[in-house]
């Protein structure tokens, strides 16, 4: 099934929710595993304690989350399987609309019409950036081998 991604007003962390976002993703750093389950104990209203497992990577996924806040920063999930408006695409891109819509004509990144709209998978918009991210990559590191046979002292 399809998931289009709902518009909402996002959700700025205050000053107060990014330090204790910040002192939280420190804290709960130590605890992180690559596999397997992270075993919390939270201690609710009333001092009633749960014990919750979370995957491990759902738990990484939290502290990418709280580092993210500690900045200032506004977080928003998108499931793999979304399908995004071409503003929403280029949002994500950090590119404007018109740029996209090129990309989108030139069939450098798919998408499927509804109606006279554009819809791009998340994971179609991820495999592009991540292709032009390589590239880039691939580019610098290019430049920085010229530049040291230059002895340019990079």
């Amino acid at each position: 099934m399809k998931t289009l991604i709902r518009q909402s007003e996002p959700v700025i962390p205050t000053e107060n929710d990014s330090r204790l976002a910040a002192e939280s993703s420190r804290s709960l750093a130590s605890l992180v595993k690559r596999k397997g389950i992270v075993a919390l104990i939270i201690e609710g209203p009333k001092g009633i304690k749960k014990h919750v497992a979370l995957p491990a990577v759902a738990f990484r996924l939290l502290l990418d989350i709280l580092a993210e806040m500690g900045q200032g920063n506004t977080v928003t999930l998108i499931p793999i399987h979304a399908e995004l408006t071409t503003q929403q695409a280029a949002d994500v891109l950090n590119v404007s609309r018109p740029f996209l819509v090129q990309l989108l004509d030139k069939n450098e990144i798919r998408c499927r019409k509804v109606g006279t709209h554009r819809r791009i998978l998340f994971r179609d918009l991820m495999d592009y950036k991540h292709k032009i991210d390589k590239a880039r990559l691939g580019t610098l590191e290019e430049l920085s081998r010229e530049a040291q046979k230059l002895k340019m002292g990079y």
